[in-house]
C-alpha cells in the first residue's frame, strides 16, 4: 500500500508521516519511509538544487522538470522495488506537490504538468492521499519557528498570499479526487490528528483484505 502526504509548509507532515510508521510496524506490517524532492541518491542531489533555490531564476518549468526527474528516480529505485516487496510506502510529498506549487502557484499549463507527471510516476498512483490542513498563516509560524535561526527554503520564503493559494489548491485536488484524497484538520493537537489518520489507514487496510479475501475465493 502506498500513502502520501500532502499539505502546506508547517503542516506537520514528517511528524505525522513518523506516527504512523509506528502504528503500522506496531501491526506487523514492513514500512518504508521516504520524502520529496529526495529518497533516492540522484534525486536526493536534485533535491539540493530545488531547495537551495538555484533553479528559480530558470522559471516553474525549468523546476517542473527537475522535480519529475527526482520523482522518476526516487519511483523507480526506491518506492516501486519497495512495493513490489509487499512493504507498506509511505511519502512525505508526492504528485499533488506538483500540481499545487508548480501548476496553480506556478502558473504553468495544465497539459504540460500532466505529460510530465504521467513520465515521472509510470503508473505509480497512490492508494491513498493524506492532506493536512491548516491556515497558512498557522503553518508560516510553525515553519519558522522549527527552523529557528536557519534560513528559509525556496517555497518557505514565498509571500502569505502564495501560501493561501496553496491551499486552495490543495482542497480543490481532495474534492476532485474524494476516493484518494482525505483533508485531515492539521491545527489540532498531535494526537488528534494521529488517530484520525490511523482510523483511516486501518480502514482502507481492512477493505483491501476483504476485496483479497474475495479475489483468493472466486479464484478456488
Amino acid at each position: 500500500m502506498f500513502i502520501t502526504f500532502e499539505g502546506g509548509e508547517g503542516a506537520g507532515k514528517s511528524t505525522q508521516i513518523t506516527r504512523l510508521a509506528a502504528h503500522m510496524r506496531a501491526a506487523g506490517d514492513d514500512v518504508v519511509v521516504t520524502r520529496e524532492p529526495g529518497g533516492s541518491p540522484g534525486a536526493e542531489a536534485v533535491r539540493h538544487v530545488i531547495l537551495s533555490g538555484a533553479a528559480e531564476s530558470f522559471g516553474p518549468a525549468m523546476e517542473a522538470m527537475l522535480f519529475a526527474a527526482a520523482r522518476n528516480d526516487h519511483v523507480e529505485q526506491v518506492m516501486r522495488p519497495a512495493l513490489n516487496t509487499g512493504s507498506m510506502v509511505l511519502c512525505d510529498r508526492y504528485i499533488d506537490s506538483s500540481r499545487v506549487y508548480q501548476g496553480v502557484t506556478g502558473d504553468l499549463d495544465t497539459g504540460l504538468m500532466r505529460a510530465i507527471e504521467r513520465a515521472a510516476v509510470n503508473g505509480l498512483m497512490p492508494d491513498l492521499t493524506i492532506i493536512l490542513d491548516l491556515p497558512a498563516e498557522i503553518g508560516l509560524q510553525r515553519a519558522n519557528a522549527r527552523r529557528g535561526t536557519g534560513t528559509a527554503d525556496r517555497f518557505e520564503k514565498e509571500t502569505i498570499e502564495t501560501h493561501r493559494k496553496r491551499r486552495d489548491a490543495y482542497l480543490a485536488i481532495a474534492k476532485a479526487e474524494p476516493g484518494r484524497c482525505k483533508v485531515v484538520p492539521a491545527d489540532r493537537t498531535v494526537d488528534d490528528i494521529a488517530a484520525d489518520i490511523a482510523r483511516l489507514v486501518d480502514r482502507l487496510k481492512a477493505r483491501r483484505a476483504i476485496k483479497e479475501k474475495a479475489k483468493a475465493g472466486a479464484a478456488q
